[in-house]
């Protein structure tokens, strides 16, 4: 039990964090709704491979970040001006004609969703903050092996949850035209206020 538990909290750290529409799954669900299914899971497997990566440095320097809060502030700042720039992105996307048929190359959403979630700069102060609430709990130790279940954990909440998000889009295909325009206008709003809110956590 000592080793489901972490895998366990890494996966409902992830799939529960990113629960709500964000930046991620909402793209997820536009790239399965313009380019397919099959691109929206690539899209999944790109932005969750990158987890990994989030998950094991909150992991790895779990106490460093803890000794220096001004790491975290930094991240955060810059994470203002990434959201503001996504929102104007996406609100020009929306303004464009929409095509059924994407013309990129194939696996190249994978790539898109790694850019994507590497852009993600509150990812690494979440998954910090959830392993610790978990230690704190006595629900798992932040040491190998028990970091590394973490990780995959979290790698296997996210893709789950991209996933269901372009399996879901599928099945309102049919409106993709309306849906697509729509989900861009919510993106742009979305980071928007997901720039305010963390403006405010960072200046307030």
């Amino acid at each position: 039990m000592e080793y489901i538990l972490p895998l366990i909290v890494g996966f409902l750290a992830a799939f529960v964090g990113l629960l709500a529409p964000s930046m991620l799954n909402m793209t997820a669900a536009r790239t399965s709704i313009e380019k397919g299914k099959a691109a929206g899971i690539q899209f999944a497997a790109g932005a969750a491979s990158v987890v990994f990566i989030q998950a094991f440095i909150a992991v790895s320097f779990a106490k460093y970040l803890v000794a220096h809060p001004e790491v975290i502030t930094k991240l955060k700042t810059a994470a203002i001006f990434v959201l503001f720039g996504l929102a104007i992105f996406f609100f020009m996307q929306a303004r464009k004609k929409f095509k059924a048929e994407g013309k990129d190359k194939e696996g190249s959403t994978f790539i898109v969703g790694m850019g994507m979630s590497s852009l993600n700069m509150l990812a690494v102060p979440f998954y910090l903050a959830m392993a610790t609430l978990a230690e704190g709990k006595g629900w798992m130790t932040i040491e190998q092996p028990f970091s590394t279940i973490y990780v995959v954990g979290a790698v296997l909440g996210a893709f789950s949850l991209f996933a269901t998000y372009a399996s879901f889009a599928e099945k309102i295909a049919e409106k993709a035209a309306f849906i697509a325009k729509n989900i861009n206008y919510i993106l742009s709003a979305l980071f928007i206020v997901l720039a305010i809110s963390t403006a405010v956590q960072v200046f307030m």
